[in-house]
């Protein structure tokens, strides 16, 4: 037999050897996803004092022509950003939210009860103000001087966590040591053990953190409007698989 019909003959048989290693590989593959797992979810909740307020603030002014509201709202708004820098709130926390100068409308019928077309009467201006606020004492008495300046419109609150890195962290140990809890209670009404940790993962949030209103008044340095910034709730969710032993 020649050298050449040798090889032709092995060739078969390492092609037969690949395919049972792939079988054998594949088999095990299958047999660990098979393996009995346990799969539970925790939650954690963890609370923190806010430390920056976010609030709106508008100036609204009407004339007879656009330009007179305009003029007069932009006096206005120059008053209240002077007032809330010299408080000391930062250019980086004041931006413009919203902008408009609409026409308004006089709405009449003729003698026949027929609507006439509207008539322009004036012109209304508005500028809305987003300020972040880090120094909560300081809220009520910015939001006062700001009315008392010519803010007639806004006032929208959120209370926020600037950095809740460290809060949300505690949640985060919360959850883990709640999913690890429920695991166990499980396998052990179970009559098996844990094994080994499969998986662990965090369910994205979709909500942002809810405050809850029971801290005491905040105290401004002056008699400005009374604000009550409470706390706030974060709510980490996970999964925890763990494969149970045999």
């Amino acid at each position: 037999m020649s050298f050449r019909k040798i090889k032709l003959l092995a060739l078969p048989a390492l092609v037969g050897a690949a395919f049972v290693a792939a079988g054998v590989s594949a088999h095990a593959a299958e047999e660990r996803q098979r393996e009995a797992v346990v799969s539970v979810a925790g939650e954690g909740r963890a609370v923190a004092a806010p430390d920056t307020a976010i609030v709106t603030l508008t100036v609204m002014k009407q004339a007879k022509t656009a330009q007179d509201a305009l003029a007069e709202n932009n006096k206005t708004v120059a008053a209240v950003l002077d007032a809330l820098k010299t408080a000391g709130v930062a250019e980086r926390d004041l931006q413009t939210a919203g902008f408009s100068i609409q026409p308004q409308f006089n709405f009449q019928s003729g003698n026949d009860g027929q609507p006439r077309p509207p008539e322009v009467v004036g012109y209304q201006a508005s500028n809305t103000l987003t300020v972040r606020v880090r120094d909560l004492s300081k809220l009520g008495g910015l939001i006062d001087q700001a009315v008392s300046l010519g803010v007639n419109q806004g006032g929208d609150i959120q209370f926020i966590n600037d950095k809740p890195d460290d809060v949300l962290n505690e949640a985060r140990k919360l959850a883990v040591a709640d999913a690890i809890a429920k695991a166990k209670t499980l396998a052990e009404a179970a009559g098996v053990k844990l094994g080994r940790l499969v998986n662990i993962s965090e369910v994205p949030a979709n909500q942002p953190p809810q405050p809850v209103f029971r801290a005491t008044m905040m105290k401004a340095a002056d008699a400005g409007v009374p604000i009550q910034g409470g706390e706030n709730t974060y709510n980490v969710n996970v999964t925890v698989t763990y494969a149970l032993q045999q």
